[in-house]
């Protein structure tokens, strides 16, 4: 019994102590088989293990390859322990016997004390390499992008692969020498320490094998030096002039850099030659001070800012026009702007009849509403139920009645937090309101005080214009989702009807089957819901689903992607579907300037990758679309089998792909300034643009641009393009329009509709100051507000048209009632000073005709006196002798 009352507390607390273990090691399993589930779910169990073994086979290598370094060394230390005592005395020979005994120990037992030490150190300098796992695979699998940087001749690839590397590389074997050298000079220190034989000296071994060690770190420095070269072409201290090496550079800490290496190098072999000759102390010392004094010209400002004062300020442009050249191209390149094609045109302020024969298909196609307004009328329109919602309004174009047609839609999802207070419960929200249902749709172009023309709509959805979907079921969305399970005994609300609710059985491939007690088990563990254990509703069939917010599903996926903020909803016979924008970049392209985005700068980007996602089931495939990136291809070579060909994706898919607005973004605010191509020109800034300005909701905002469906590229042809009107910096008038194609076989393709410098150009501000000073328009909204209504102006569209370019503003009226549901009233259309307001879009552009012509009709009369031949005013003209 005594004995028990002993055991006891040590029974507990070793239970303790396994609990504690245990829980981290549990969340650690439970967490690692959700994973493996969910990818194989997916259908991407090899790819999360191809992943998982690529992490710990390059820690791994990493990690013995400074083990190595430190084993093999403490190992060749241990040759040398107690090898260099000369015969002596009996207290001699006593002490160089213990010292021989310790050495043997060491030789013997040194296994036990230099493998662990050299793993704990080789695990703590290869650790932050860890992180860097796919740097190395990117490094082994890069492919050369057949483009080189002008100041060394590398093949860029190197600076986007190799030059980060080296650069880990470098800093981490530093380190690793410097620990090691300090290990080996305790060790041969306590050495002599233990051998008290004063004649004692160190073996001729141990010296050399310090001297290497000391050697290596020399070299390992000036491998420093070499990668500091490269690191000039990321020199950001010009900005905002131009990024990359300027003169100050290239003739000063250049030429420093290379002083330096070879002075470092010196000084390595003449320290050397002083520890194994003792002798040449004052030529190391001499080359130590013209090292330091080179490094005090490298890092201190007083030299290079003595040079750019003195010689470069003077005469600057001249002294950096080579180096703004290289900034131009690089920044160009990097973001693949060096294709742009330049079209010269001047709009003109002419007759609007015959100006295009397309006008009427044009009109069709002009998106009159604001995706935000459009949002609040799906809601109150096409909701149907609390539950349901519109998180976005896409822009898309379809084949309608045989015409190419421009339209917006919208998915809609399912949104529990909205679901009544008193419904709000676990057998609802996880088991009951699983899926959102069918998509609306609505042309472009719509005419005011009409009703809405809806080309899909209701639930189920219905459609007079030929649009079907066999599954309009949606499970994965841009919602906000925790988990469902489906099917389940309880049923799933599939859709209102009447006064009940029609239920459905979810027969998808996704979703993690989650029939067994083990697996509801760790499920309710991982999600932290007991429910999910307890519940009795769940069948052989049921699938837990998770991860149901695309964006979230993709990262988890792909997470070194870079996503668009805007996917967007396609709409097929069969299914609903998500096209997702995936960008790769990096912020190592050589005299490129960078680009700050929310990730981080940037100063290399390409849209390489489209996503699509299944609506219903989940399923996600990637398509190659730019397969001249070196970023993707080297991807797709560390994962075979993830990408696919663009030539793979389905047409009803391809046909919908488009130019994403966030990359075409960030290429518009640097072809703002690099356009500018002429180093002269770049330098004075003379001709730098910015984005138009607009002005919406009592406040000035630059125009976004905008996807219109157009016949400028090619008359007669429509394509779906992606529109931005640019102005001169700090100017209000128009200075160009930018257009990206998204239709083949101008997909991708950039181009510039450059305006005369010397020709005025109404831009979106002036366009809206010109509206407010019109009398009749005015009085319409005085009448409007008056009735209680609030006036809101919708986004200014630029519509090209022939050659001139018409302003299209939609106004909206929001009643005074709670619902606040806005309706689109009028057009307000202007070319030039002259405007027009009519319900229609047909009828504004043919009263704006009206108004042109009137207007050129008075100007003729105005000047017809001042025409060859006409009698001076006030004259009249003399009878024609034949009369």
């Amino acid at each position: 019994m005594n004995g028990w009352k002993q055991r006891l507390p040590r029974l507990i607390v070793t239970l303790l102590v396994l609990l504690v273990l245990l829980f981290p090691l549990s969340l650690v399993g439970t967490n690692f088989l959700v994973e493996v589930w969910w990818f194989e779910s997916l259908g991407y169990l090899f790819y999360f293990f191809q992943r998982l073994l690529y992490r710990y086979i390059v820690f791994g290598s990493v990690t013995l390859a400074f083990f190595l370094i430190f084993f093999l060394n403490f190992w060749v230390a241990s040759r040398y322990l107690g090898t260099g005592a000369p015969p002596g005395s009996s207290e001699k020979r006593a002490s160089r016997l213990a010292t021989r005994e310790l050495a043997r120990a060491f030789r013997t037992g040194s296994m036990w004390v230099y493998t662990p030490v050299s793993l704990v150190l080789s695990i703590v300098i290869a650790l932050p390499l860890f992180e860097k796992w796919e740097s190395f695979l990117l490094y082994l699998s890069a492919p050369r992008m057949g483009a080189t940087d002008p100041v060394y001749g590398n093949d860029i690839s190197y600076y986007l692969f190799s030059y980060p590397i080296y650069i880990l590389i470098q800093r981490r074997l530093l380190i690793a020498f410097a620990l090691l050298l300090i290990a080996l000079v305790i060790l041969y220190w306590l050495e002599r320490r233990l051998l008290t034989v004063q004649e004692q000296r160190l073996p001729g071994g141990a010296k050399w094998h310090l001297s290497i060690v000391i050697m290596l770190i020399f070299i390992i420095e000036i491998g420093d030096y070499v990668l500091q070269r490269h690191t000039l072409l990321y020199e950001g201290s010009h900005m905002p002039l131009f990024y990359g090496p300027g003169f100050t550079e290239m003739r000063v800490i250049l030429p420093l850099i290379w002083i330096s290496l070879l002075l470092l190098l010196a000084t390595s072999f003449s320290f050397i030659y002083f520890i194994h000759r003792n002798k040449g102390l004052k030529v190391v010392i001499l080359f130590a001070a013209a090292f330091a004094l080179s490094l005090g010209g490298r890092y201190s400002s007083i030299l290079p800012d003595t040079v750019q004062k003195y010689i470069v300020k003077p005469n600057e442009i001249s002294r950096e026009r080579l180096y703004i050249e290289r900034n131009i191209q690089a920044t160009l390149a990097a973001y693949n702007l060096d294709t742009v094609e330049i079209r010269s045109f001047s709009p003109m302020n002419l007759p609007l009849e015959g100006s295009s024969p397309n006008i009427k298909a044009i009109l069709r196609n002009t998106p009159v509403w604001d995706g935000e307004l459009l949002e609040t009328v799906y809601k109150q329109l096409q909701q149907l139920r609390t539950y349901y919602d519109f998180p976005s309004v896409d822009v898309g174009r379809y084949t309608v009645n045989n015409v190419y047609q421009q339209v917006f839609l919208s998915a809609r999802e399912i949104n529990r937090e909205l679901l009544p207070a008193g419904a709000r419960n676990w057998v609802n929200e996880h088991l009951s309101y699983t899926h959102g249902f069918g998509v609306v749709m609505t042309p472009a172009s719509q005419d005011g005080d009409e009703p809405m023309t809806w080309f899909l709509s209701g639930i189920p959805p219905e459609s007079e214009y030929g649009f079907r979907v066999e599954q309009p079921r949606i499970y994965y969305g841009e919602g906000n989702y925790t988990y469902v399970i489906a099917p389940n005994d309880s049923g799933e609300i599939d859709y209102p009807k009447g006064e009940s609710n029609v239920m459905n059985n979810y027969d998808g491939k996704g979703g993690v089957p989650i029939g067994s007690l083990f697996r509801k088990a760790i499920f309710a563990y991982y999600f932290k819901d007991k429910e999910i254990l307890f519940t009795t509703k769940t069948n052989r069939q049921s699938k837990i689903l998770f991860r149901q917010n695309i964006v979230e599903q993709i990262r988890t996926i792909t997470p070194f992607l870079k996503l668009d903020k805007d996917p967007y909803l396609v709409v097929t016979p069969t299914k609903l579907y998500w096209i997702q924008d995936a960008y790769t970049t990096s912020n190592l392209y050589p005299n490129a300037t960078p680009y700050t985005t929310e990730d981080g700068p940037i100063n290399y980007i390409r849209n390489s990758v489209k996503i699509v996602v299944d609506a219903y089931d989940g399923t996600v495939d990637y398509y190659i679309h730019e397969d001249k990136d070196p970023i993707v291809i080297a991807y797709s070579r560390i994962y075979p089998g993830l990408f696919k060909s663009a030539e793979q994706m389905p047409q009803e898919l391809a046909s919908q792909v488009r130019y994403p607005r966030d990359i075409f973004q960030i290429q518009m605010d640097i072809y703002a300034i690099y356009h500018q191509t002429d180093p002269d020109v770049f330098y004075q800034q003379e001709d730098a643009w910015e984005p138009a300005k607009g002005y919406r909701a009592q406040e000035d905002l630059s125009v976004q641009p905008d996807y219109l469906t157009l016949d400028l590229i090619q008359p007669g042809r429509f394509d779906f393009l992606l529109l931005d009107p640019m102005s001169p910096k700090g100017r209000d008038n128009l200075r160009a329009l930018v257009v990206a194609g998204s239709d083949k076989p101008y997909y991708r393709k950039l181009i510039v509709y450059d305006f005369p410098k010397g020709e005025l150009v109404y831009g979106p501000s002036q366009i809206h100051a010109l509206i407010n000073q019109d009398t009749r328009i005015a009085e319409q909204f005085t009448l409007w507000d008056q009735a209680g209504s609030q006036v809101a102006r919708g986004k200014m569209i630029i519509i090209p048209i022939g050659k001139t370019i018409i302003y299209i503003q939609p106004v909206y009226l929001k009643a005074a009632s709670p619902l606040k549901i806005p309706e689109l009233k009028r057009h307000i259309m202007s070319q030039g000073q002259i405007v027009a307001m009519d319900p229609s879009l047909e009828g504004v552009y043919l009263a704006l005709e009206e108004r042109i012509k009137a207007d050129f009709q008075r100007r003729d009369r105005r000047f017809a006196p001042l025409l060859p031949g006409a009698p001076p005013t006030g004259e009249s003209k003399p009878p024609d002798p034949g009369d």
